[in-house]
Parts: structure tokens; C-alpha cells; sequence
């Protein structure tokens, strides 16, 4: 994806840079499928927690091609298995997951010490985000 305009940038770092919940669709057998997922987000790209057994997982390594939508907002992308919460490359993106999912990242839900438990990564390829009248495109 193209580096985002500074303006709509700071829009999406103003709404998504934080635990934000967004709607996460992916197509298998030509059927979509949406879900709720707790997101962060920066520089073009969403990051989430999850299983690396899920059905969203699984139907992203048959169709990477995803969209999402949030707060005034929709976007196409294609998603990327990080692997591994723990492993040494995702070091720098996992703590400010920790610091942006701080509310609830210890409940419980995630087992870190399981190697199932993946960061997904949402670059965006398209979108539009409307904000106070004005809607961008990208």
C-alpha cells in the first residue's frame, strides 16, 4: 500500500492507534464471514491477537484479500500471519499490543506460552475514512 496522506493518517492514528474494536470479514467458499476483533493500529496496518487455529486464520491462508470497517471507515487488505506472539522478530510490534490491549490482555483469553497465539496483520490496500464532512479515499 501507498504511504496515507498526512491528514488522513492522523485520523486513523486519532481513532485506531489504541484498543480499537473493528469488523474483520474474510470469504471462504465464496461465503463471507464477519467478526468483531480488538485492533491497533499504525502506519497503514491493523494488528490483532489471535489464534492461529481460527477460522479467520484459516480462511486467510485459502484467500489473504479481507476487509474491515470501524468508525466511519471501510478498507480492503490483505492479511499476513505473523506468527508466534512471542517470537524474537515480533518483539517491537507485541509490546505495544501489551500496552494497547492492557485492559484485558491478561484476562485470561490468551495463552502466550502457546505458540498458536499469532499476531495477524491487516495491510491496508484501499479505503475510505470520512471525517467531519470530508470523505478521503486511498
Amino acid at each position: 500500500m501507498k504511504k496515507l496522506d498526512e491528514e488522513v493518517e492522523k485520523i486513523m492514528i486519532e481513532r485506531f492507534g489504541k484498543d480499537t474494536v473493528i469488523a474483520l470479514a474474510t470469504i471462504e467458499n465464496g461465503i463471507p464471514y464477519v467478526r468483531y476483533v480488538n485492533a491497533y493500529y499504525e502506519n497503514g496496518t491493523f494488528y490483532l491477537i489471535t489464534y492461529a487455529l481460527s477460522n479467520k486464520i484459516k480462511h486467510i491462508e485459502n484467500n489473504s484479500t479481507i476487509a474491515i470497517a470501524g468508525e466511519w471507515f471501510s478498507a480492503h487488505g490483505k492479511g499476513i500471519n505473523l506468527g508466534y506472539f512471542g517470537k524474537k522478530e515480533n518483539q517491537m510490534i507485541a509490546e505495544k499490543l501489551k500496552k494497547a490491549f492492557a485492559e484485558w490482555i491478561d484476562n485470561g483469553h490468551n495463552n502466550f506460552d502457546d505458540e498458536n497465539t499469532i499476531i495477524l496483520c491487516i495491510e491496508l490496500t484501499d479505503g475510505r475514512l470520512l471525517s467531519h464532512g470530508t470523505r478521503y479515499e486511498f
